[in-house]
């Protein structure tokens, strides 16, 4: 057997795989084939999207010492290349999987890398009956550490056998429990919203809880739902052994991948009368706001000796937990002899508030900017607003007032001011209207949150949404919704929000209740009328839209932002970026290419900065000032600017119009006209050119709408670029479709197939050149009405005619002469 003739796979199931088996790695627990490390950036187009295939990664074999535990990472190539050609590959999927060791191989042997540096030797040829062992690589490891055999026994011990993690939750969990168990009492894990904090927290409790190093455990949230959802899903095996504490509770829906519907009862260790705690329990989940009060008896957490937990998570730590003297904090401070482990996607740090200062930098950071890039989080798309009243301000006549009759003090009220010092009504009918819009041109039923200035402006906003919605609030008045902390009513209707099956409600509109911590998988809208300064609020914020469900159709989400917020992504501590930022102006469309929660105490350094005039309403200290002026329809409001941005190919924002990024972005690639149509005619398939046109940045489908606003559509993207870039008369694909009619060029073809070209011409000048070159265009109706695909390509006398005569139509199609 020659291996120069064997493919990489007979490579590698011929001489690597029993290589290494040979050497004692079990091909059933410790050899995983085909390892999945990124899924994949979801790209989008238009209204569409879909995975980039060349960003995907899978290491050739991933090695385990045991489940979720891994050691080494072995790239392979087939025998014509060198040994060690894939070891690039190898250190980069290593570094992935945290892991020293890694290995290249095309069958005749090994290079072998490793940076524990256990003989001295960073790199070496190996023989294939040379590679190590699971004890022998697992030895350096632990050597490698520095692990005592305590350490070790923890730090190796076994994973709860539910779902696979992925790369970066093994590397969460793993590093948090080898710092626990080598002594380290406090400690901080940053992770994206939508990236798996709860199951990761999971499983560092599982690990630590079996293996005996810690006994009793405390997991501390700040939403009752989360409490609850966590309970029925993620923390599901610990059931026996886990209880909630509170006196209160109710059944939990769960609907499983068969879509059957089972209730869950939530375990409670708070006695509902006697209010005592039954401490038989290992494992105990509480809301902060639960356990403490300003009484002392409402400090149910003091029913436990300070010794009693030695283990206490923290989840969402950027909140109450971070500023020293929060309520909350009494807790920590309480059992202060347990470890404590803080989970967050924003680690808060301002004058006030710290979460490294009190539990250290962060073991493990997984941002939201690279959660995008691996494909588990989603994109988004930007659609900046602005309001000609919050961008060039508004001034009272003299001796204007307001629809309570107070006199409107005279000044220039600006954005700052709107919905905190001024309201304009008219104002919130023009943000209702651009949200329906929007909703309108895309989905009526995608799920969105509007972030309001306050409860009262949330009201408002609610009912301009209704009105502006009430072909189908007539009937279905819980498609939009307000929840708040002050509303009862709405925060019973927060769980049918986030849930995927329930289609109502459709619009939230909130203020700071929804801002963390819920879950809304499929959120789709996100509406900014909330001035923000907070970095940390603002990640939140985004954070409600970043989870992927591509099976119930979210695969990105959008941001309406009206307050500017959105600048907030020039600022270096963001680290995410939108794939598209569009600012429409008045006439485009709108399709682009105070405390909610009363159970969740103010602590200072809460993001509430206080932004434009204050004062006091009447009564409060004196003053007969109004809290806000209300003026009614006497003053309008409307769009005031008109400008498109979007992001690069590199993720930077393009500054200048979009026409003019074409048009130098082609003229980069292409220096000329002539090479611009040498490289179009030369192109096997048009689509794959456009395709790569896309990645190095040209919008194709982002232009076609900008021009398309000038009258010009239903362009081919070949004119669309001769027409921006080259400046070129374009024409419509039905004109050149026609044109090809005229001709006659196909008289070679029996009746059949010129009917069949016929059809094909007529389906190009519908959808365009990626369709017409599509395999399964001859499938497509009404081109399948003519016939079987077999048969319309046998009336061309077969395959290889039908290709020739396809490739004539695209050569007529793009011909530079008038018929």
């Amino acid at each position: 057997m020659d291996k120069k003739n064997l493919s990489e796979s007979d490579i590698c199931d011929k001489y690597i795989r029993p290589a290494m088996e040979a050497a004692g790695w079990n091909g059933m627990d410790q050899i995983y084939r085909e390892f999945p490390l990124r899924a994949g950036r979801v790209v989008v187009r238009g209204q569409k999207a879909y995975r980039d295939k060349t960003t995907v990664l899978r290491a050739d074999y991933a090695l385990f010492y045991k489940l979720n535990i891994p050691l080494a990472v072995v790239e392979a190539k087939d025998n014509n290349q060198a040994l060690g050609a894939g070891m690039a590959q190898a250190i980069k999927y290593a570094q992935l999987l945290d892991v020293p060791f890694s290995f290249s191989s095309n069958g005749d042997g090994f290079v072998f890398r490793d940076a524990t540096m256990a003989t001295g030797v960073l790199e070496q040829n190996i023989s294939l009956e040379e590679f190590p062992s699971p004890t022998e690589l697992w030895r350096r490891y632990c050597s490698w550490k520095g692990w005592t055999p305590e350490v070790e026994r923890i730090a190796g011990f076994d994973y709860s056998p539910s779902k696979t993690p992925r790369y970066y939750q093994l590397n969460a969990i793993n590093r948090t429990v080898e710092a626990i168990a080598g002594g380290q009492n406090r400690v901080l894990l940053v992770m994206a919203t939508g990236t798996g904090k709860t199951y990761t927290a999971f499983q560092i409790i599982w690990r630590l809880w079996k293996s005996g190093a810690k006994k009793r455990i405390l997991f501390l949230a700040d939403r009752n739902i989360l409490i609850d959802q966590t309970m029925v899903n993620d923390f599901r095996p610990f059931k026996g052994a886990m209880a909630k504490l509170s006196p209160n509770a109710k059944g939990v829906e769960r609907v499983d991948a068969q879509g059957s519907v089972t209730v869950d009862d939530v375990d409670l260790a708070v006695n509902k009368s006697t209010k005592l705690v039954d401490k038989s329990y290992e494992i105990y989940l509480s809301l902060y706001q639960a356990v403490t009060g300003t009484e002392e008896e409402s400090n149910i957490y003091k029913q436990f000796s300070p010794d009693f937990f030695d283990l206490i998570v923290v989840d969402e730590c950027h909140r109450g937990s971070a500023a020293e003297d929060s309520a909350w904090r009494d807790i920590l401070t309480y059992f202060s002899n347990a470890t404590q482990i803080g989970l967050t996607a924003t680690p808060k740090e301002t004058d006030t508030a710290s979460n490294i200062h009190y539990f250290g930098e962060p073991v493990y950071t997984y941002s939201l900017k690279q959660g995008i890039e691996d494909g588990y989080l989603a994109p988004y798309k930007v659609i900046r607003i602005d309001l000609d009243r919050d961008t060039f301000g508004w001034r009272p006549t003299e001796g204007m007032t307001d629809k309570t009759g107070h006199l409107i003090e005279d000044r220039v009220y600006t954005a700052a001011d709107m919905n905190r010092k001024l309201v304009l009504e008219k104002r919130d009918e023009a943000v209702a209207a651009k949200i329906t819009e929007y909703l309108r041109a895309t989905d009526r039923n995608a799920k969105t949150i509007v972030f309001c200035e306050d409860i009262d402006h949330a009201a408002r906003m609610r009912q301009a949404l209704a009105n502006a919605n009430a072909d189908i609030c007539a009937t279905q008045p819980k498609y939009v919704v307000q929840i708040t902390g002050d509303n009862l009513e709405g925060k019973r209707e927060l769980d049918n929000f986030i849930d995927p099956e329930k289609t109502y409600p459709v619009i939230a509109t909130t203020s700071k209740l929804m801002s963390t911590g819920v879950d809304a998988q499929t959120c789709k809208l996100i509406v900014l009328d909330q001035n923000i300064r907070s970095m940390t609020l603002f990640k939140q914020i985004i954070g409600r839209g970043t989870r992927l469900r591509e099976d119930l159709g979210k695969s990105w989400f959008t941001i309406m932002d009206f307050k500017r917020a959105t600048e907030l992504f020039a600022d270096p501590a963001f680290d995410g970026d939108p794939v598209q930022i569009y600012e429409p102006g008045e006439g485009d469309p709108i399709e682009p290419p105070v405390v909610d929660d009363p159970t969740a105490p103010q602590q200072p350094g809460q993001d509430q900065p206080p932004m434009g005039p204050t004062t006091v309403g009447p009564g409060e200290g004196g003053s007969t000032e109004p809290k806000k002026y209300i003026v009614g329809g006497m003053v309008t409001v409307s769009v005031a600017r008109e400008r498109v941005q979007y992001l690069n190919a590199d993720g930077k924002l393009i500054t200048e119009s979009l026409r003019d990024y074409t048009r130098i972005n082609l003229a980069r690639q292409y220096d000329s006209l002539d090479k611009f149509l040498q490289a179009w005619n030369d192109a096997d398939r048009k689509a794959a050119l456009i395709e790569e046109l896309e990645r190095q940045g040209v919008l194709i489908e982002a232009l076609a709408d900008e021009v398309a606003h000038t009258g010009l559509k239903d362009l081919d993207p070949f004119d669309l670029l001769l027409h921006v870039a080259y400046n070129k008369p374009p024409l419509t694909r039905r004109e050149r479709a026609n044109r090809v009619k005229k001709r006659n060029v196909f008289t070679q073809y029996g009746p059949m197939a010129r009917q069949v070209i016929e059809a094909l011409l007529d389906k190009y000048a519908d959808e365009g050149i990626t369709t017409l070159e599509a395999n399964n265009v001859l499938s497509l109706p009404p081109i399948n009405h003519l016939g079987l695909a077999a048969e319309l390509v046998k009336s061309f006398g077969g395959r290889p005619q039908y290709l020739q005569a396809l490739n004539t139509l695209e050569r007529e199609l793009y011909a530079p002469t008038a018929p």
